[in-house]
């Protein structure tokens, strides 16, 4: 799965805030993500993260 640093991620589950949007701060054997509604940050496997990923929010690279 191709995700990057600076994508905004929809997960399956929401967070017990009620937000189901993550931003991901970091990429690589585990994911930094922060709750788009809370601001909470928090490191997951990356195995776990991408199981749970409902779909990919990105930035078009041209939009500045």
């Amino acid at each position: 799965m191709d995700i990057r640093v600076g994508d905004r991620i929809q997960m399956k589950k929401q967070h017990p805030c009620g937000s189901k949007e993550f931003d991901v701060l970091r990429v690589g054997m585990d994911f930094r993500i922060r709750c788009s509604g809370c601001g909470h940050e928090l490191m997951l496997p990356r195995l776990k993260c991408e199981k749970n990923i409902k779909k990919v929010l990105r930035k078009e690279e041209n939009e500045l």
